[in-house]
Parts: C-alpha cells; structure tokens; sequence
C-alpha cells in the first residue's frame, strides 16, 4: 500500500488547531456537542471486547430506519472513513478497475490509488450543475470493473441525485456485475425534505455507507457503518474489520445507540439551525460579486468559485484570509479542484459567525483580486 496524506486532512482544523480559528467555514458538519450534552450515564458500561458485528441494539437501531434491510446487513465500523477503507480492500487489487465520480472526499480517491488500483475518473462540472451524466459512467465501466463510487448528497457541492439517475446507477451495476458504493454519509443532513432511504435497500449490487459524524456532532466517537444485503460480501467485510480493529469501542457504541433512539429531536434541532444559516448563504451569493454558486439541496456544504473575469493570487488569498482574519474555508486542492473553488460550510459556525466569516470572506477577495472585469 502506497499512503499518502491528503490536503484534506493536512490543513484540516484539527491539525492547524482550532483555537487560530475564529471564524471556520471550513467544516463539512453541524457543531460539535460535549458528552454532556446527551444526558447519557455510562458508569455501568463493562469496557469489554464488544460484538464484532457491532452492538446488537445498535445494529436493530440502523436497520429499523429501513423496511427492507435487517440487522445482518449492516456492519459498524469506526467512522464512515475505515468503513470506505474496508469496501476498497475488499473489493480492488491492482488487477482491478474503478468508475469514480469527483469531486470528492479525498479517501474515496486515494486509497484505490494506494492499492494501484485502475481508475476512470468522472469529473462532474460546474456548468451543468454537478449533475451526474450516466452515459459517461457507462462508458467508462469496463471488463474487469469491480466498483463505482458515488457520494450522495454529494460531498462537497450539496447536490443530491435524483431517484431517476440513482436507479439507473443501480441497473449498470447490476447488469455489470459489479458494486455501487454510495457514500451516504450526509443523509441525516435532509434539512429540505425527508430522509430519503438507503441506496442499499434496492439491491445485492449495492453497499452504502453512513455516519453519525456530521449530522449529530460527534465525529469524536468515530462510529459508522456498511450496509448491504450480499451476505457473502458482507462476511467479508467483518473479516476486514476484525484484522484492523476487531470490534469498535463499546463507550463509542453506546453513544451512538443513545443518539440514534433520540434522533428525531437531535435532528429538528440541527436542521432549525442550518435552515437559518441557509438562508443567510442564500443572501450572500445573491448579492456577492465576486462568487457564483450551484445551490446545494442538502448537506451543510456548498462548493461556490470565482466568478467568471475576475483573477485572484489564491495562495496569498487563502493565507491572509487565515492569518489576517482568522477565517477559514475549504481550497479546491482538497478536491483535487482549482483553488478558485472553495467549499464553504454553514452547519458548523453559529449564525453570527458565519455572517462575520462571510464578510471576511469577501473583504479578502477584493484585497487580492489582481485584475477586475
């Protein structure tokens, strides 16, 4: 395995330290909670080896959000990140092939590459809106195809695909004979309509993944999960997990077990909040000059770029927009996008912060603009 460290990770708030960070536009989650917050006792907890599967009730909570799946089509992982870890082992050598849409998080790239895997990348674009055409994923599937790889709501533009196209993805791999993995893990994050169901509820062919990480404020717990209802696949997937990690923490599992009976309040609440720092996005990009955007229809993310004839020093830009106003955004290289692209999040800061972020945001635009229109 050929490792190597992504942007993404590199320059993420955690490694440059979030007390330099006043204003952090730059997180793809709600804000983060205390333990306190959940009301949860774990005094009683036995800290022992827990279930290699996942905790029984933990995997009933999962599969009772689905008519159609069962508690042994899922398997919980530590974080969605070791879980899309786990699909890519599983699935792709270097004899293999990957259909793969980007933008994208990083992992979803970078470790098919560690392993040498064969890749066809399908660049979505700005100008149609970051739509997915099926015809160029068709395309590009080949023979030896094992694997095409989605997000949705996509990660970092927002958008969602429609159950048409979505449907369509599930037919090729079918016909193919190869997995659709779709990395849901912004599904809780539906603050417009309601949450849709698993991709992997309609077929074998599928495997979803998900997380509690962004929606609940808890990527501390690093608990998310695989599901599909291949069994065999799925044995092999518990195979993996238990040579990286055999089980997940238990104090981990009973956090999530408790957010996930209580979701629906958890839920309201967070989705109140970026409903009211939505709109106050909506009336940025309405009046700012310098910006375009796709308007995302779920997730707290948007991926907005400069507009056209205008020319900017990104890398001064992206430097004095942190040391000279304590603000921080998402560069287009964590995508493997053009620095003229930038993900901004608004789940994460409060409604004041992100107002203020915003503003610095466009105050330093205009100091390092180099030509006009």
């Amino acid at each position: 395995m050929n490792y190597t460290r992504m942007p993404i990770e590199i320059e993420s708030p955690e490694e440059i330290g979030y007390s330099t960070i006043q204003y952090n536009l730059a997180e793809s989650s709600v804000r983060d909670i205390h333990l306190n917050n959940l009301n949860l006792n774990l005094n009683d907890l036995l800290l022992c080896y827990g279930h290699h599967q996942g905790h029984p009730d933990l995997l009933a909570s999962i599969a009772s959000e689905s008519t159609v799946l069962k508690p042994a089509d899922v398997l919980v992982c530590s974080g969605a990140a070791t879980a899309l870890f786990i699909v890519a082992t599983t699935l792709l050598s270097e004899n293999d092939h990957l259909v793969v849409v980007r933008p994208n998080y990083g992992t979803n790239l970078e470790t098919p590459r560690a392993i040498n895997c064969a890749m066809s990348i399908i660049d979505l674009t700005f100008e149609e809106g970051f739509s997915l055409n099926i015809d160029l994923i068709q395309k590009a599937i080949q023979p030896n195809t094992r694997l095409i790889s989605i997000t949705n709501p996509h990660n970092p533009t927002g958008t969602v695909m429609s159950e048409a196209i979505l449907n369509e993805l599930v037919k090729l791999a079918e016909a193919y004979n190869c997995y659709l993995l779709v990395d849901e893990t912004y599904r809780y994050l539906n603050f417009q309509t309601p949450l849709a169901p698993y991709l992997a509820e309609k077929s074998k062919n599928v495997i979803s993944v998900s997380s509690l990480s962004k929606a609940f404020g808890v990527p501390g717990i690093r608990i998310g999960w695989i599901i599909c209802q291949d069994a065999s696949l799925m044995h092999q997937f518990l195979a993996a997990k238990e040579q990286i990690m055999i089980t997940n923490s238990v104090v981990d599992e009973q956090i999530a077990l408790h957010i996930l009976q209580n979701q629906g309040n958890l839920l309201s609440q967070a989705h109140q909040h970026i409903r009211t720092n939505f709109a106050i996005v909506q009336t940025f990009f309405a009046q700012s000059p310098y910006l375009d955007w796709v308007e995302p229809t779920a997730g707290v993310v948007c991926f907005p770029r400069l507009k056209a004839g205008f020319r900017l020093n990104t890398e001064a830009f992206y430097k004095s927009l942190y040391a000279n106003y304590q603000t921080l955004v998402g560069p287009g290289h964590w995508f493997e996008q053009d620095k003229i692209y930038m993900r901004i999040g608004f789940g994460y800061p409060t409604a004041d912060e992100l107002t203020t972020g915003l503003q610095n945001l466009e105050r330093c635009l205009g100091e390092h603009l180099s030509n006009g229109k």
